[in-house]
């Protein structure tokens, strides 16, 4: 008997430094920080110079022209000048001229007493008043606020439908003052969004628009928000709009946005499956040389990077990602952060997996 107690004993040694060095990896698992909490795409991430989620502009896509951050920060203090000036120099370059008109119109339904003062003493200039227009569609929304509609409340949408009204006799008065711009009646489309204009409405309207601009990035982008399932379309309309648009553009108009965006407003699979079909590997491949023939300087072509970015990265087509994302990091304002509730955070995830993923590669060819 004591012969087998010694046996066992024996035997019981290295069980029980197998179950301590258990123990000691347990231990060391459970206090060490982990390496799948995303501290390594982040250093990947840094490494390259790219923001951290705290630093990144969630107000815009992209940085502004000077002229246009001059004349922001002179109407912010009081002087409309600048504001007049910038639109009289950009002149007939409509997707620069409904881009600058909607920053000031943006800071006029904040505060408008610098666009008073620009109305008061220039009655009638159509320049005052299409950012008037603009800036009474975008206060309405802000009446009504972002939630869907079960969550918004009869007062707000009385505001709302009350303030649209008014700002659709402000868009047919800055139209007949400059009956070639099209700004107008780009700003239209928003109202029609809002008060439920019927197809063949939206049909005239767009008429109107395409006369004057038939390739504007603004206005299809705005059109096909309409278009879309969650307004006044469905899926097939919104994705017969953003082909059609798409293939009628020339290149460098940015318009091969619009079926990624269609894509983007009507996919709610659960993988990537629907992200990687020859279809859509020919949409971004379009996109893609879009970008490469666009003027640097057109307003919306940071928009169309960060869409970019993440479809090559859902396609595992990285490195061409992580060149998209070089470009327009710093600011996140875009489609498809833009609909999260912390949108740099939700672009840092992707743009630091797509860092890593990088770097990974590289050392395993090194």
């Amino acid at each position: 008997m004591t012969v087998l107690f010694w046996i066992l004993g024996i035997l019981a040694v290295p069980t029980g430094i197998f179950v301590l060095w258990l123990a000691w990896v347990f231990v060391k698992e459970l206090f060490s920080p982990s390496r799948d909490d995303g501290s390594e795409a982040q250093e990947a991430a840094e490494k390259l110079g790219l923001l951290p989620a705290e630093r990144q502009n969630t107000e815009l896509a992209a940085p502004l022209p000077a002229e246009c951050a001059a004349a922001l920060a002179a109407a912010r203090g009081g002087d409309w000048r600048p504001a007049a000036d910038l639109l009289t120099e950009i002149g007939r370059d409509w997707d620069r001229r409904s881009s600058a008109a909607y920053l000031l119109a943006e800071l006029a339904a904040e505060e408008d007493t610098w666009l008073l003062a620009w109305e008061a003493e220039r009655r009638d200039d159509p320049d005052a008043a299409v950012v008037r227009a603009r800036s009474t569609v975008i206060l309405a929304w802000e009446l009504r606020g972002g939630k869907r509609a079960q969550y918004t409340t009869r007062e707000q949408f009385d505001g709302f439908h009350r303030t649209l009204a008014a700002a659709r006799k402000e868009v047919a008065r800055a139209a007949e003052l400059n009956p070639d711009d099209p700004t107008p009646y780009i700003a239209e489309i928003w109202v029609a969004l809002g008060l439920g204009y019927p197809n063949a409405e939206m049909d005239k309207l767009w008429g109107e628009i395409t006369s004057r601009a038939p390739h504007h990035y603004e206005a299809h982008f705005s059109a096909l928000q309409y278009w879309c399932a969650k307004w006044r379309g469905s899926e097939r309309l919104a994705f017969e709009f953003a082909e059609r648009a798409a293939a009628d553009a020339p290149a460098g108009s940015l318009l091969t946005a619009l079926p990624l965006i269609a894509h983007y407003e009507h996919d709610d699979s659960k993988d990537t499956a629907a992200d990687n079909t020859p279809e859509m590997v020919a949409r971004v491949d379009a996109a893609l040389a879009d970008v490469a023939a666009a003027d640097p300087s057109h307003p919306r072509l940071p928009e169309l990077r960060h869409l970019l970015a993440f479809y090559l990265h859902l396609q595992d087509r990285n490195e061409a990602a992580l060149e998209q994302f070089k470009l327009v990091d710093g600011h996140v304002n875009a489609l498809p952060w833009r609909y999260r509730g912390d949108m740099a955070a939700y672009y840092c995830q992707v743009r630091d997996t797509v860092a890593h993923e990088v770097a990974q590669a590289a050392a395993a060819r090194a």
